[in-house]
């Protein structure tokens, strides 16, 4: 390990002794406050804040290589990584420096003792990982300095630690049910705590909804005074085609302006929607009444990458992983897989954890199913094999299931069958901490992708 992984792990290890991510308290002030002390970086550059619930990190990562294609320092802020934690701090494109990080973590120690005796007196507890990571985001973007922070959203919104950034734009991907024991039990809740990332006279850019949940983006937009744009109405994916590698996809702007063809490297139409997505959040922030340039576009498509999405990782025999850890985000999936491979049979693996709603899951994944290979996820809230193959046994039917009780050897199990005939392959889904244990363990065996 070198002294820069080092000093990020020490970060890292450090915040692990806070809350987790997975549980957030729904508040916001400590976060605020604790920004407060730390000087108020958020409100040193503009910020582009994306919520929803599939498709934030995908959106965010192509909003933030189009501005960099357009010739600005970008800070993107994205969580949770899948390998190295310095992932969900990027600048420029590049994950941040481990010194960098820690000499940032560092000028947050005082600020943080602070506020936590705050708290502890005010009977609460102490700052969170989430809100602790936030600022220390925040931090590092203005003492890069950036030209403008793309930031996704953790959990919900309005009272998520990133929504104490003033965003001029707020951009929503499709919204649907998850983390309901948090967000709320039916769409038009979760839609509402989404909401509230939109701020006083700022701009709304939104995917396709559902009617019940475009109603609770526009009723914040109106409260708000900000204009609302939504996909299909103010902007389009005009068309989209099947290409080696991704989509070929033609994009209608928020002036109506018809972009020429555009390759976007991705697989999926859930991908081309991202994109379209971003392109409509970028002229927004640019400028709605101009298109992006075209050389821009071509430039900031080329250069999107979107780790632990239909990511190859493998290649003898194929293995891909994806992050799809919801119903929606699998159903998205099986639609990718579908059309954008022609596999003779596939072998899932297939790893959930245990807040999650399963079932739905596994019944979106089933149809692309030639084998199942269930697992665990190397986390505590993770659903054991044993207990996920009693929910997969009602779900998948006429396909062989195997119980494999961690990913190396569910791997190994999945790689050998895919050995034994041509047109095989193995996709690893499930979970976002299930894809990153793929990736890291690709890395590790040397197969030379990842």
């Amino acid at each position: 390990m070198t002294q820069a992984e080092r000093a990020a792990q020490r970060v890292y290890d450090e915040l692990l002794t806070r809350v987790g991510e997975a549980n957030p308290r729904p508040r916001i002030e400590p976060a605020r406050r604790l920004a407060e002390l730390a000087g108020t970086p958020q409100l040193s550059y503009p910020v582009i804040q994306v919520a929803g619930t599939n498709g934030k990190t995908s959106t965010s990562r192509a909003i933030e290589s189009l501005l960099r294609a357009h010739g600005m320092r970008t800070g993107l802020f994205t969580s949770p990584h899948l390998v190295s934690f310095t992932e969900r701090f990027q600048l420029d494109g590049s994950p941040v420096g481990g010194q960098t990080l820690a000499e940032a973590w560092d000028e947050l120690q005082p600020p943080l003792q602070v506020v936590d005796a705050e708290l502890a007196e005010a009977g609460q507890g102490p700052i969170t990982f989430f809100e602790a990571l936030a600022v220390l985001a925040f931090t590092l973007f203005a003492d890069a300095p950036v030209d403008v922070a793309v930031i996704e959203v953790g959990m919900g919104g309005e009272w998520d630690a990133t929504n104490i950034a003033d965003a001029e734009i707020a951009v929503f991907t499709p919204i649907d049910l998850d983390h309901t024991a948090i967000l709320g039990s039916d769409i038009a809740t979760i839609a509402r705590t989404k909401a509230g990332i939109v701020k006083s006279g700022s701009t709304a850019v939104s995917a396709a909804q559902r009617p019940e949940a475009l109603a609770e983006l526009a009723e914040a937009a109106a409260y708000q005074g900000a204009h609302l744009y939504v996909a299909g109405r103010d902007f389009a994916l005009a068309d989209d085609r099947l290409a080696v590698g991704g989509r070929q996809i033609d994009a209608r702007g928020l002036n109506g302006h018809a972009y020429d063809p555009a390759f976007v490297p991705l697989h999926g139409v859930h991908q081309a929607e991202n994109v379209v997505l971003a392109i409509a959040a970028v002229e927004a922030f640019l400028g709605a009444e101009r298109p992006i340039p075209e050389e821009v576009l071509d430039e900031g498509l080329a250069q999107l990458t979107s780790p632990g999405r239909l990511q190859l990782i493998g290649t003898d025999p194929v293995v891909y992983v994806d992050a799809a850890h919801n119903p929606h985000g699998a159903e998205a999936l099986a639609r990718a897989v579908t059309e954008s491979f022609t596999f003779a049979e596939l072998a899932l693996v297939v790893g959930v954890l245990g807040e999650k709603d399963v079932v739905g899951l596994l019944q979106a994944l089933a149809p692309i199913a030639d084998r199942v290979i269930l697992t665990a996820v190397d986390s505590p809230r993770s659903l054991d094999a044993s207990g996920l193959a009693e929910l997969a046994d009602g779900v998948i039917e006429g396909v062989p299931l195997e119980v494999v009780d961690a990913l190396p050897g569910a791997l190994d199990t999945a790689r050998a069958w895919a050995a034994e005939a041509g047109g095989r392959a193995v996709l690893v889904a499930g979970s976002v901490l299930l894809a990153g244990e793929a990736v890291a363990h690709a890395r590790a065996e040397g197969w030379g992708i990842a």
